[in-house]
């Protein structure tokens, strides 16, 4: 267990802070069979709610499975992924695995060798291909699976954004709906990096995915959870920091789980024995500077009037931003042109449409922005 602060990675044990009503949500949701779409920015936490989620659940009653699809490239690089976990993640011994393969998947001939993930011993490899293999035998995998365990299973897959990505994609997803909507005892978690693109999975109605389950978005934890969480973690190293200075580091990267808890380390970094205001703000520069490189791609080929609504935005124009003034003021060109700049950018992942208005969805990237782009 990482004693100070974890980013870039699973937040778990007492690394994991807050997240109490939708722990709580999820954890119905999966015990009783509700499908869950969960939805949020990214590195804001849904891997680890969901891993946490996992352990929480009564493991008699409930199986869980974890795949990441993000590799994925096709409608059968899916079903491989998928059928592995499922039966990776079911079976305890290599022979029982071997067993669900014969009597679910007929004369597929699996690969078994030792696992490098430490939490299992073996890792499958299954080729499965559509002659020998049709998708809605992959699709009926867990729910066989399940009534053989007498327990349920929840599929959780994360990064499922990939599927709308996948040629005859529209296709796809209606053979996955199709299959899976009639299951029951199994229930599906799907979540993913791109927000926008998820969105757009489960929230437009001509979308297969259209109210496929309970819709869970997340938000950035609020600063009063995340401060104690941060002096508690000083503490622990004979360091002190005030709910002050803990609240400068929240405010700085807009409570961004990922960000709090990476600018808490280079302030934990920076200190003797009690943080500071100044240290926070060095530690805010290396922040930036840290994600400098990434932060300068992400930009590259991006045209002047993407750049001008960027710096509209940065100078905290949110709404609006199709009136005559700002047309003129940031060079935007029409109305319409604007329209087209704000999708570009959104699907860009740079920005994000909310309730008032445009902003960015990397604060840090806005604070890079600001810097060094104005």
């Amino acid at each position: 267990m990482n004693d100070v602060f974890t980013y870039g990675g699973v937040a778990e044990g007492e690394n994991f802070t807050d997240r109490e009503d939708e722990t709580r949500r999820l954890v119905a949701n999966f015990e009783h069979g509700v499908n869950t779409l969960l939805v949020s920015n990214r590195r804001i936490g849904k891997t680890s709610l969901v891993r946490r989620v996992r352990e929480l659940v009564d493991g008699g009653k409930v199986a869980v499975v974890y795949l990441d699809v993000f590799d994925c490239r096709s409608e059968y690089d899916f079903y491989n992924k998928l059928a592995s976990a499922v039966l990776r993640q079911t079976a305890t011994k290599a022979e029982a695995l071997l067993q669900n393969v014969r009597s679910f998947l007929g004369s597929v001939s699996p690969k078994i060798t030792l696992s490098p993930d430490p939490t299992t011993e073996f890792a499958v490899s299954l080729g499965l291909a559509p002659r020998e293999c049709p998708p809605e035998r992959v699709l009926d995998l867990a729910e066989r699976i399940a009534k053989k365990l007498k327990k349920r299973i929840v599929v959780c897959i994360d990064e499922f954004q990939q599927v709308g990505e996948f040629p005859d994609s529209l296709q796809v997803q209606k053979r996955l709906r199709g299959a899976w909507q009639l299951q029951q005892h199994v229930s599906y978690c799907l979540f993913g990096s791109r927000k926008h693109l998820m969105t757009e999975m489960f929230q437009n109605r001509s979308m297969p995915f259209y109210q496929f389950g309970d819709a869970v978005f997340l938000d950035t934890i609020p600063a009063e959870k995340w401060i104690p969480f941060i002096r508690g973690k000083f503490r622990k190293q004979k360091m002190s920091i005030s709910e002050e200075v803990a609240g400068r580091i929240c405010e700085a990267v807009r409570c961004h789980s990922s960000y709090v808890q990476q600018l808490s380390w280079l302030v934990m970094l920076r200190t003797d024995r009690e943080a500071t205001a100044e240290t926070v703000e060095r530690a805010v520069e290396e922040l930036v500077e840290q994600n400098s490189a990434l932060f300068m791609q992400q930009t590259v080929g991006l045209t002047s009037t993407q750049m001008n609504l960027l710096r509209a935005i940065a100078n905290d124009l949110h709404d609006g931003l199709q009136s005559k003034k700002v047309l003129e003021e940031y060079n935007l060109g029409t109305r319409a042109n604007v329209g087209r700049i704000r999708k570009a950018l959104v699907d860009r992942d740079l920005v994000e449409i909310r309730e008032n208005g445009l902003y960015f969805c990397d604060p840090v990237f806005g604070l890079w922005f600001r810097s060094r782009c104005m």
